[in-house]
């Protein structure tokens, strides 16, 4: 099938012909028959790198010709990004939602097409974004994630919301790993598209003693080292391939990654300045490290990573000069980054209270489908690490010869419907309880024929803690949100970390930094970090001489949880008081994107808090805000005059504090002349015309020029 004989924009199909794509794959095809550009509903169920993308871009230029507009839903911020530069300069305005989860973002209407996170989406509904209502098309990626425990409920609900508001919208849903696509596509009246095709051979094989050992032949892998896994890589590089190594921690990524560099000992001008580059802003051992191993042709990846540190490693290896990446299986989760072959090394995962399990099937096929680099590699290879004799089939029957394992609903979390109950009632979705029911019931948990009795004790409980939260009033049978539960429906956060912090704030009449960042790692909505036995003794220490300035009664009993809580607690208390972030990793055994990790979920937690001290607790609002302000930015109180100022951030303000200028007026006192020796003439120029009024007003927060500024 000709893509110029197909409906979509002349510009569009000319620029695929640049591309050297000017014909359908097979499973493309099928989408076209099945009614792509006729409006109808598909469930797009193929494998990794066979054109799901491509397929949802030419409806998405369809839609926006006959006057439509465009969501396209995925679950990384990573991958947003990734799209909505792939979809940009193809003649439609194209823009991503990511930020803040209290905005309408109106001016995003003006887009053709917008990219979007599932959470950012779902925080539009509830701030009734206006032009979600003017969307005509749906686009789904990865759409198994509805399963995911974490995030799969949100995806549901807003699908179900939308689909709800425009009932007329068509939905184009991507998966490439799902047990059960008849179900699925049945919830979402589609039609589905399944097939096996992919434009690269995959081979799937257990690998053990001197060969891998696929269905129908053996493959012999030259000893070269004293490692199987190594031996892998060497014999890939040796005919020309990459590999990626999928691993169970980021220890054991860290310790291939050393092996394979150490096995490989490339040598060349680009991997030098890719090093270059890494070592330049390494703050910690572990960014030296992985400078290191790119230098002689490996890396490592995991979400421990500074965000610049994951984008180089990425960059050198889709330009083929680093041949080796060993990583955590966030790499197999969307981003575009195949190889020649793709080693399972660990499919057993530590899972707390279960001890090694086996990972899911599901999990195994979205890393093998990165074998096979289109148009580069005349085959891809799956390869599994078997001990045993014996292991060798129990693998080939266990993930090779499997099905991927079912996707189910999420939805009957009670913890998670909480959140989402609140939002159809403070949104308008639903007046009264007959109404929430008949609302859930559109969901794919009741399309899956799940317990009916169950959903509704689930939901009149959740009711009856919204209602006691006093976060909604029932008259008879009429719904209606109060002030509280709007906000902290807007605010986008669990209504249960909003009672434990309001809670903790009525009464209070002292404010201290360490009680606010305790209480808000003790919510639902914070991750916490593991605690060591280590650990222990600063822990205890610190109670003891900083009990009474916490906001939160310490229980006799208490766990893991508790200490979680306050490991997370003195990170970010480090943060705000400028520690170092090499010190700060190797101090709590983290990651500078660990780091971020924390900053980003704490500043909004903080963020929500100062409003609902405003409705609760004025008297905490104002150093709260200072607090959203120190932890955004990890500053000491004195610097927030400087930090407002945009170009400043933690770094610069600080040089500027410690040259004896620590504020606006000091500023203005030095003159140009002077703060350009500290920071350089174009930077004090900026800041100049900033303090003249005649460029930017001086803003709310100033940009970080270090360290944080590479995540996020």
């Amino acid at each position: 099938m000709e893509i110029a004989d197909l409906p979509v924009p002349p510009d569009l199909a000319a620029g695929y012909a640049r591309c050297g794509i000017t014909e359908l794959y097979p499973p493309q095809a099928a989408c076209v028959e099945a009614g792509l550009f006729s409006g109808n509903n598909l469930l797009i169920s193929i494998p990794t790198a066979s054109g799901k993308t491509l397929v949802a871009e030419m409806a998405m230029h369809h839609q926006v010709g006959r006057g439509g507009k465009c969501l396209y839903i995925v679950p990384l911020r990573a991958l947003a990004s990734e799209k909505f530069e792939e979809f940009s300069g193809k003649g439609l305005r194209v823009g991503i939602a990511t930020g803040d989860f209290d905005r309408r973002d109106d001016y995003l209407g003006r887009n053709d097409i917008i990219v979007a996170t599932s959470e950012k989406v779902d925080s539009l509904l509830r701030n009734r974004t206006p032009w979600l209502a003017e969307i005509t098309l749906l686009v789904v990626d990865e759409a198994h994630l509805i399963d995911d425990p974490s995030r799969g409920a949100t995806l549901e609900m807003v699908i179900a919301k939308l689909r709800h508001k425009n009932p007329e919208m068509q939905i184009i849903a991507l998966s490439a790993t799902i047990g059960n696509p008849e179900d699925l596509a049945g919830w979402l009246d589609a039609e589905l598209v399944e097939s096996d095709w992919r434009p690269v051979d995959l081979r799937e094989g257990v690998f053990f003693q001197d060969g891998i050992r696929f269905a129908d032949t053996t493959r012999e892998v030259g000893r070269r080292s004293k490692y199987e896994d190594l031996d892998l890589v060497l014999d890939t590089v040796a005919e020309g391939g990459q590999c990626l190594v999928f691993v169970s921690s980021r220890k054991n990524a860290e310790a291939f990654a050393k092996r394979a560099a150490s096995g490989l000992k490339l040598a060349n001008p680009v991997l030098a300045g890719y090093a270059d580059k890494l070592r330049s802003n390494a703050g910690t051992d572990m960014g030296r490290t992985l400078a290191a191993c790119v230098a002689q042709g490996a890396a490592f990846h995991h979400a421990g990573l500074a965000r610049e540190e994951r984008q180089i490693v990425e960059a050198g290896f889709r330009e083929g000069h680093i041949k080796a990446i060993a990583s955590t299986p966030t790499l197999a989760a969307g981003l575009n980054l195949p190889a020649r072959r793709v080693i399972v090394r660990d499919y057993l995962r530590f899972n707390a209270g279960e001890g090694m399990v086996p990972i899911p099937v599901r999990e195994y096929r979205q890393m093998a489908g990165r074998a096979g680099r289109p148009h580069l590699d005349p085959y891809g290879e799956a390869v599994l690490i078997a001990k045993s004799e014996e292991m060798v089939e129990e693998l080939f029957d266990y993930y090779i010869g499997a099905p991927a394992e079912d996707v189910r609903s999420r939805c009957a979390n009670e913890a998670v419907l909480c959140t989402h109950i609140l939002s159809l009632i403070a949104t308008g979705f639903a007046r009264e309880r007959d109404e929430v029911l008949g609302f859930m019931d559109k969901t794919f948990y009741a399309h899956q024929g799940e317990s009916p009795l169950a959903l509704s004790r689930a939901v009149n409980r959740v009711l009856e803690f919204l209602r006691e939260s006093e976060m909604i009033t029932e008259v008879g049978e009429w719904l209606e949100a109060t002030e509280y539960g709007s906000l902290v429906s807007r605010l986008y956060i669990d209504p249960r970390s909003a009672e434990t912090i309001v809670t903790a704030m009525v009464g209070r009449k002292e404010y201290t930094d360490i009680g606010l960042l305790h209480l808000l790692c003790s919510t639902p909505d914070m991750p916490t970090l593991y605690v060591r036995r280590d650990d222990m003794y600063a822990l205890d220490r610190f109670l003891a001489d900083h009990r009474d300035d916490l906001w939160m009664e310490i229980p006799w009993d208490a766990g893991e949880g508790f200490d979680r809580s306050l490991k997370t607690a003195l990170l970010l208390g480090d943060w705000a008081d400028e520690v170092g972030e090499d010190v700060i990793c190797e101090r709590y055994n983290v990651g500078p994107g660990d780091v971020y990790g924390m900053v980003e979920s704490v500043a909004w937690l903080v963020h929500a808090s100062r409003h609902l001290a405003g409705l609760f607790a004025p008297h905490l609002k104002a150093p709260i805000e200072e607090m959203e302000l120190r932890t955004k930015h990890g500053i000491r109180k004195e610097l927030l005059p400087l930090i407002r100022l945009r170009g400043i951030g933690r770094v610069r303000a600080r040089r500027l504090f410690n040259s004896g200028i620590g504020s606006l007026e000091a500023l203005r006192a030095a003159g140009p002349e002077k703060v350009g020796k500290v920071l350089g003439q174009g930077i004090a120029a900026q800041i100049f015309e900033q303090l003249e009024g005649t460029r930017d007003e001086i803003g709310e927060v100033g940009e970080e020029q270090s360290t944080l500024s590479r995540f996020g």
